[in-house]
């Protein structure tokens, strides 16, 4: 099967499983937007723990063509379907219309969460 299908297959799993958040946790105006936050976070940590396992799996004579399928297929489709950007730029300039603070605290507490879920992803994977 050629790769691009892996991707394509991921990130259709991915965006469908984002937007069941949002359902979840719809964003209110002025509000802070938590369904794009967890996603981006939930996100980050899945991709710590899949760049671990999922390299262990190069290294222990799994197929190349295989592992690159599933590397593919979960880190750039699964979780880049799954995670946002773009929604996460636009809330923060929603977010700023009620408070510049606001913004800057959105943009923040996002960056270090996520940053720290992927770190902490990686250290429970390789444990």
């Amino acid at each position: 099967m050629p790769l691009w299908i892996w991707v394509a297959l991921g990130s259709a799993l991915g965006g469908v499983a984002r937007y069941a958040v949002a359902k979840t946790w719809p964003s209110v105006p002025g509000g802070w937007p938590i369904a794009t936050m967890s996603v981006n976070v939930i996100g980050s940590l899945a991709i710590g723990v899949c760049s671990v396992l999922l390299a262990a799996r190069v290294t222990s004579g799994g197929s190349a063509v295989s592992s690159e399928a599933m590397q593919l297929f979960w880190m750039t489709g699964v979780l880049g379907g799954f995670t946002t950007y773009s929604a996460f730029a636009l809330e923060t300039v929603l977010v700023s219309g009620a408070s510049p603070w606001r913004a800057g605290a959105y943009v923040v507490a996002t960056v270090t969460l996520c940053v720290s879920a992927a770190w902490v992803g990686r250290a429970l994977a390789s444990s």
